[in-house]
């Protein structure tokens, strides 16, 4: 409960006690008494709903989960100066703008990046990534322990309570686990769509240069 509602929550207790002592200590019950007891048993309870009221419209954030992980920067070398900077610029800024404690970009069967709080496990795409890419859209587990299938994530980082899954076309994902459960905003998701779609160009357009590369420059056998 936020402090200024649990201070309109203690005055509203303190006015009911009061008017109760009053009325448990008057030596005549009058009219007048009586008028003014209504009255503050309404201004006591008109305290306290305000408090709950609220409380409800401030509503206790999540408590951060304790994460089991290593800090950890992993980043394909087999990619172009340009890319890298690419991947390390974006994943710095979800992991300071944002709740994100783990960040991963699967693309063509290979984890180019890996950040955050990171795993050595290799990860699998699983029924949830496939959804996402299936829809087009991303996916959001707002809380994690409600979704059947949330252990395909479980080698981006384990107990994740929160998890955002941006397709890449149909060639890969983003999966961005957060500290909270709850924790993503709807900007968060604008902008995970963003990236998204610019990391995209980038990683097609280096497969289109790789493909004309070897095919200029076949292999001799």
């Amino acid at each position: 409960m936020p402090g200024s509602a649990r201070l309109c929550l203690i005055s509203g207790l303190i006015v009911l006690g009061l008017a109760v002592f009053n009325a448990l200590t008057a030596e005549a019950f009058t009219p007048a008494l009586q008028r003014a007891e209504v009255l503050s048993g309404m201004a006591a309870v008109g305290l306290m709903l305000v408090a709950v009221l609220w409380t409800r419209a401030m509503p206790r954030s999540p408590k951060a989960v304790e994460l089991e992980g290593e800090q950890g920067l992993v980043i394909a070398e087999e990619l172009s100066l340009s890319l890298r900077t690419e991947l390390a610029w974006g994943s710095h800024q979800f992991l300071t703008a944002t709740s994100a404690a783990s960040i991963l970009v699967h693309w063509d069967d290979e984890v180019l990046l890996r950040r955050g709080l990171i795993t050595q496990e290799l990860f699998c795409p699983g029924e949830i990534c496939r959804r996402s890419t299936e829809r087009q859209s991303l996916v959001s587990l707002v809380r994690t322990a409600l979704y059947p299938g949330r252990q395909e994530f479980d080698a981006v980082l384990p107990g994740l309570p929160a998890v955002m899954v941006q397709p890449l076309g149909q060639r890969g994902w983003i999966v961005l686990g957060g500290w909270s459960e709850r924790c993503f905003t709807r900007s968060d998701e604008r902008w995970l769509a963003g990236w998204a779609e610019r990391l995209r160009t980038q990683l097609e357009l280096m497969s289109a240069v790789a493909d004309s590369d070897q095919q200029n420059h076949p292999k001799e056998i």
